[in-house]
């Protein structure tokens, strides 16, 4: 049977990719006074300046904001103001100060999961920024465990199952990320369930699941839907044991 559910945060738990959205087009707007976007590739750009900095700053608004500064100094061949670049670091400071807004029906289906059995928060990102975001959510209390990791890829799955003494097999993640929340935890031999969420980052889009990993995935549409889905998985596992 599954012991053990992970729960991601962002875009899982509470709404997320929507502000990263809206400062992704303050930042053009903030451009476009310099160069013709579409000339300029900004999205791209910025896309691959984000993409290339993730060893170095990693994943959140902290890393954004400094990518946003590198894209549109080069963009810009360094015409840029610096009361743009000032505006620019306001940006991020707006994404980091923004409200938790939890998905509606989202505290109902981990208190109805973790009924069942135990969950854990798996979030990645900035450890200041994802520690305000849990404090304020207000569900840390249904969380056995809190992990705050720098990547979600199967050695970080690994440490954290070996540290609850939980084989992969008697595992399942809840995330809106097939790439992160999904795929490194059946490719260990896990189980998912996939919530996509409205918009997501063009980064976590890419994946490499196979179609023998689909029995091992279950989808639902909103949080309602993921205490049935647990609960399919758990008798799917059964089934194998």
């Amino acid at each position: 049977m599954i012991e053990l559910i992970g729960f991601d945060g962002d875009d899982t738990l509470w709404h997320s990719e929507l502000y990263y959205r809206a400062a992704n087009q303050a930042f053009e707007a903030i451009v476009g006074r310099y160069v013709d976007l579409a000339d300029a590739g900004l999205h791209d750009r910025l896309l691959a300046t984000e993409r290339a900095n993730l060893k170095l700053f990693g994943y959140g608004a902290k890393g954004m904001t400094l990518s946003m500064l590198e894209a549109a100094f080069e963009v810009t061949g360094g015409r840029i103001g610096a009361a743009d670049l000032h505006r620019i670091v306001g940006i991020g400071k707006e994404v980091m100060t923004h409200p938790v807004e939890l998905l509606p029906g989202i505290r109902e289906a981990v208190e109805a999961v973790a009924r069942e059995v135990p969950v854990v928060l798996v979030t990645k990102g900035d450890l200041f920024h994802q520690e305000a975001k849990v404090a304020a959510s207000g569900l840390a209390d249904l969380f056995k465990r809190i992990e705050i990791v720098s990547e979600k890829d199967a050695r970080a799955y690994s440490r954290v199952l070996a540290e609850f003494g939980v084989a992969p097999e008697r595992f399942a993640m809840v995330g809106n990320s097939l790439r992160s929340d999904i795929e490194p935890v059946v490719r260990l031999g896990g189980w998912g369930v996939h919530m996509p969420y409205e918009v997501t980052w063009a980064h976590e889009l890419e994946n490499g699941l196979e179609p023998a990993h689909r029995e091992r995935i279950a989808a639902v549409e909103a949080p309602a839907g993921i205490p049935r889905a647990v609960g399919v998985l758990r008798a799917r596992a059964a089934l194998g044991d």
